[in-house]
């Protein structure tokens, strides 16, 4: 695949999993998914990942800042915007529902392979996000 191929399938991830189109992980996820990040494994364990932050942080948008390729490799620079609904996913587990506007900055890398995604590597600025539901620092 080249970069226009790798970069075009990541984009599309990000818009329409924006966009609450879930099927997206059929289509342009590996079914052998590896999450380098964290979380459950799999096309399966990354939809679910996707579900919590739909659960937890409502109707999100994602604001992309830079989306870079090389070759297989994708690597993309965004924002949620959502707001604190729920605290099912890890990282809040156990803080009290805020309600309050949130913004999550994110640094993903992806492998593009054969069409899909298939590796994942994340830095995510989880104290910011902390921080704007009250838990951070901690008691």
């Amino acid at each position: 695949m080249s970069a226009e191929d790798s970069r075009r399938v990541v984009r599309e991830f990000g818009q329409r999993v924006a966009n609450g189109d879930l099927s997206v992980f059929g289509e342009l996820v590996a079914e052998d998914f590896v999450n380098h990040a964290a979380g459950p494994q799999g096309r399966d364990g990354f939809r679910a990942t996707f579900e919590h932050l739909r659960h937890d942080l409502g109707d999100f948008t994602l604001e992309e800042h830079h989306l870079l390729a090389d070759g297989q490799m994708v690597a993309v620079h965004n924002t949620l915007h959502g707001q604190h609904l729920a605290s099912t996913m890890p990282l809040l587990s156990g803080i009290p529902v805020t309600r309050a506007r949130v913004v999550w900055t994110f640094l993903h890398l992806f492998r593009v392979t054969d069409g899909k995604i298939s590796e994942h590597w994340a830095c995510r600025d989880d104290v910011g996000l902390l921080r704007q539901v009250g838990a951070w620092p901690p008691t």
